[in-house]
């Protein structure tokens, strides 16, 4: 893995809103830990055993929820205590904040510094994906709680979306979300994917990948039904609350795997036929990951795999939509267009080409992420200082 060059911009506060494993929104702040590795390093929860070295190199400072007994097993419900943790931060004496945030992190209060949010996604469960995390499979107490809480997070996300000075959202699609909740413009700067993880492999062998947090909005449930009648491998790669009753579900010619390694993970992703991605995400790293495998896509075509995915042409499906088609969409959310989707791949899969997909993988890297952030940062600085 290629190391990001430091930048010097006075005193840096890093703040993330947990830190309890490694996934997309942790590869970001790793790029921000080695662009400024004497920053000091905020978050909620911390469980440095699981970070990449980068991060848990980091001095870092954890709320008083980090302190509650085995708070990791149930952090999800302290949901309406993160805002007060967030602004609890003391961050007065810094030159920079940069907050990493899905959640509360963007609402830290940076008083006097430079305050730029990267913004991984709103907060899902109270806005756009809030029926999904709280509908009728959640339980009792969650939709409860949620309905008591629900008015006051998003108040307070509101009004915290304010104090930031610049958004920089990982997509097209989440830069409307800011605009349309916050009425804030944001860049678009997409997040890293380390390509040198990743490689191609020439004989790639009969099983279907499926890489994801096992909770409501990933729809793994459809995959596993869809699969669960075509009667192909699938392996699933992750784990959640959801494992137990996905695990009741699947067929025997379904694998869960939970998590794995990045040497495990980088042998399947360049192993399988093609990578199942069912769910609506904001952006999604797991796309970029298989096509940097050379493995074609086949994903729901909404949100932020249509600005990483170049798809096959479902309506003319002679023909690609492009010279180098790197995955196949299917336009509704359902068992039904998914098993479609996966037989269309498998009448043309000698039609997509693993070299060309990498190479489309590669606009992604984590070089192009950190170049394009610091420019940004750098342009930021500069106008603060010129206003000074």
């Amino acid at each position: 893995m290629d190391v990001t060059p430091a930048m010097s911009c006075g005193k840096v506060a890093l703040v993330h809103d947990w830190l309890t494993g490694m996934r997309g929104g942790e590869r970001c702040l790793e790029v921000f830990c080695e662009m400024f590795p004497r920053a000091d390093l905020y978050t909620l929860i911390y469980r440095g055993a699981r970070m990449a070295p980068a991060i848990a190199a980091m001095n870092v400072r954890a709320s008083w929820i980090n302190r509650l007994p085995a708070v990791e097993s149930y952090y999800r419900y302290c949901l309406p205590l993160f805002p007060n943790a967030i602004e609890k931060f003391e961050l007065k004496d810094y030159d920079l904040v940069i907050s990493s945030s899905h959640c509360v992190a963007k609402g830290a209060i940076a008083q006097n510094a430079l305050h730029i949010a990267y913004i991984h996604s709103p907060m899902r469960y109270i806005w756009d994906l809030h029926d999904v995390y709280f509908g009728t499979d959640s339980s009792w107490l969650s939709r409860t709680g949620m309905s008591v809480w629900r008015d006051y997070l998003q108040q307070w996300d509101l009004r915290s979306s304010q104090r930031v000075d610049f958004f920089i959202a990982n997509s097209r699609n989440v830069a409307a979300k800011i605009s349309k909740l916050y009425g804030r413009q944001a860049a678009v700067i997409y997040p890293p994917v380390d390509i040198g993880r990743f490689y191609v492999r020439e004989t790639p062998e009969p099983y279907y990948l499926l890489v994801s947090a096992l909770v409501p909005y990933k729809r793994t449930d459809i995959a596993i039904a869809a699969f669960n009648r075509l009667k192909l491998p699938l392996k699933i790669v992750g784990s959640g609350p959801l494992r137990k009753r996905l695990a009741k579900m699947a067929k025997p010619n379904i694998e869960f795997l939970g998590w794995v390694d990045d040497l495990c993970l980088a042998h399947l992703y360049a192993s399988c036929q093609a990578v199942i991605f069912p769910g609506e995400e904001d952006f999604g790293i797991v796309p970029v990951e298989a096509q940097a495998s050379g493995r074609p896509v086949i994903a729901y075509g909404k949100g932020g795999a249509l600005e990483s995915v170049l798809p096959w042409n479902f309506a003319a499906a002679d023909s690609p939509s492009g010279p180098n088609p790197t995955g196949i969409f299917f336009d509704e959310c359902s068992v039904e267009s998914m098993m479609e989707a996966v037989r269309l791949f498998q009448k043309n899969h000698q039609k997509f080409a693993p070299v060309e997909i990498r190479r489309h993988a590669s606009k992604f890297s984590r070089q192009r992420f950190a170049a394009e952030f610091r420019d940004y940062v750098k342009a930021r600085m500069g106008e603060r200082q010129l206003e000074t």
